[in-house]
C-alpha cells in the first residue's frame, strides 16, 4: 500500500511532470475532455484569451490493476485544442493520487470512517499538486466546475452555482484561501442545460458525452474490488442494533457505511447500517425508521478548514449557517457553536445516515440569493451507546 501523506506538508519538492513552459501572465484551463471544460474553454477563447489547456492524469496506467481509460478524454481534449488554436499539456499526478488521495481513503475506511476522496481529490491534486507544480506559475486557473466566487471587501469568497442540482461547491470545500485566489468558474454561473446548448451550437467535441460518474481511478472495476485488494476479507457479524439478534455474516466492516441500506443481504427490511464495531468487526443494523441510532441533532466537526480569508469572521457574526452533510441541492438549517476550541454543528432537525468521517459544509447567505461557503470539517459523532456485549 502507498505510504499515507504527510498533512502538514503534503506537496514535497517534486517538479512539474508536463514540459511546460508557463508565464505568469497565462491561463491554465483544466480540461477534462467534458463537456463543462469544454464550453469554459470556449467562453475565454470567446473573449478573446487562449489558456493552456492541462490535462491531469490520476488513473493507474495500463498494466495496473486498477485502470483509468484517458484516451478518449484526451482525444477529446486535442480535438478542442485544435477547434480553438490552443496548446494542450499533461501533467503525471498518477503517484500523487494513489500516494495521497488513495492513502487517505483506505486509512478512513480501515479506522471505520465514511471518506469522501472526492474532496480530496480537489484540494490535494487537482488544485494542490497542480497548483504546486504548475498553476501557481500562472495568472489564472480555470475549470469546468459548477461553482462562483464573490469578491466582499475586499476577500474573494467561494459561491454556490446558478444550478442548485450540478452545484459543486461541497466537492471544493477543502480547497485553501491561496487555490481559491486565482480560481476561475465560467460556467458556473449558468445552468447545465444552456452549458450543453453552447456545447452543441458550437460543435465542441465533448458536447454529447455523458457526465463522468462515480471515483476515475477505479476504471472498469468497483470501489469494493479497492477495498478487498488493500484489506482482503474477514468474515464478521450483522447484528440487529435493538435486539443484539444476530442476523447474518458480512466479509468486514470497511464494506459499509453508515446510513448504507443496499448490500445486506438481509431479508424482513428494509435495513440500515447504524454503527460498526471495528474492533469485533461487527456491523449494527437496524429497521425502525424512528431508531435513536439512525438520528443525530449535534456533531463537532474536526480541524475545521476555512476556504477563505473572511470565513471565521464570517462565522462569528453569524446567527445560524447552512450545511451539507452529502451531495444535495438542498441545504440544512443549524447553527455552529464553538466549545473548548472546537467546532459544533447543531442541526434545527433530526438527520439520519451521519457518518464519522463525511465532510460538514458550511454556508451562510449572501444577498444576490447565493450562498457563500466557508468551510468544512470532518464528521465526528459521539459514540452510540452499545448494546450488552455478546
Amino acid at each position: 500500500m502507498p505510504s499515507l501523506w504527510n498533512v502538514l506538508h503534503p506537496w514535497g519538492n517534486g517538479e512539474c511532470q508536463s514540459n511546460c513552459n508557463v508565464t505568469m501572465d497565462e491561463i491554465a484551463l483544466l480540461a477534462s475532455g467534458g463537456v463543462d471544460s469544454a464550453v469554459a474553454t470556449h467562453l475565454l477563447c470567446e473573449h478573446g484569451e487562449k489558456p493552456t489547456l492541462f490535462y491531469i492524469i490520476i488513473g493507474a496506467h495500463e498494466d495496473d490493476e486498477f485502470s483509468c481509460t484517458m484516451e478518449e478524454d484526451l482525444e477529446m481534449v486535442n480535438l478542442l485544442a485544435r477547434q480553438y488554436g490552443l496548446k494542450v499539456e499533461t501533467v503525471d499526478l498518477h503517484k500523487d493520487y494513489w500516494d495521497r488521495v488513495v492513502a487517505y481513503l483506505i486509512d478512513r475506511v480501515k479506522r471505520g470512517l465514511t471518506p469522501n476522496p472526492d474532496v480530496m481529490c480537489n484540494s490535494l491534486i487537482k488544485f494542490g499538486c497542480f497548483y504546486d507544480r504548475v498553476g501557481r506559475h500562472f495568472a489564472r486557473t480555470v475549470t469546468g466546475h459548477y461553482a462562483t466566487t464573490v469578491v466582499k471587501d475586499g476577500v474573494k469568497y467561494l459561491a454556490t452555482a446558478a444550478d442548485p442540482v450540478k452545484d459543486q461547491t461541497d466537492f471544493l470545500c477543502q480547497i485553501t484561501p491561496e487555490q481559491l485566489s486565482r480560481l476561475e468558474f465560467p460556467v458556473g454561473a449558468m445552468p447545465k442545460s444552456e452549458v450543453r446548448s453552447i456545447a452543441e451550437q458550437y460543435n465542441l467535441a465533448p458536447a454529447h458525452r455523458r457526465d463522468s460518474q462515480g471515483i476515475c481511478f477505479l476504471g472498469n472495476t468497483t470501489y469494493d474490488a479497492l477495498l478487498k485488494h488493500y484489506l482482503g476479507e474477514r468474515e464478521g457479524d450483522i447484528v440487529e442494533w435493538e435486539t443484539r439478534q444476530k442476523l447474518g455474516k458480512h466479509p468486514g466492516y470497511w464494506f459499509y457505511t453508515i446510513g448504507q441500506r443496499k448490500g445486506l443481504r438481509l431479508s424482513g427490511g428494509p435495513w440500515f447500517v447504524v454503527e460498526k464495531d471495528t474492533r469485533k468487526n461487527r456491523v449494527y443494523v437496524s429497521r425502525a425508521e424512528d431508531s435513536a441510532a439512525r438520528q443525530c441533532t449535534e456533531f463537532r466537526l474536526a480541524d475545521f478548514h476555512p476556504i477563505s480569508e473572511g470565513s471565521l469572521a464570517e462565522l462569528n457574526t453569524a446567527q445560524s449557517v447552512l450545511f451539507k452533510i452529502r451531495h444535495s441541492p438542498e441545504f440544512e438549517s443549524g447553527t455552529i457553536e464553538i466549545r473548548d476550541n472546537q467546532f459544533y454543528l447543531r442541526s434545527d432537525r433530526q438527520l439520519t445516515g451521519v457518518a464519522s468521517g463525511q465532510f460538514a459544509v458550511i454556508y451562510v447567505p449572501y444577498t444576490d440569493g447565493r450562498s457563500l461557503c466557508l468551510g468544512s470539517g470532518e464528521i465526528r459523532t459521539e459514540r452510540l451507546r452499545r448494546p450488552q456485549a455478546m
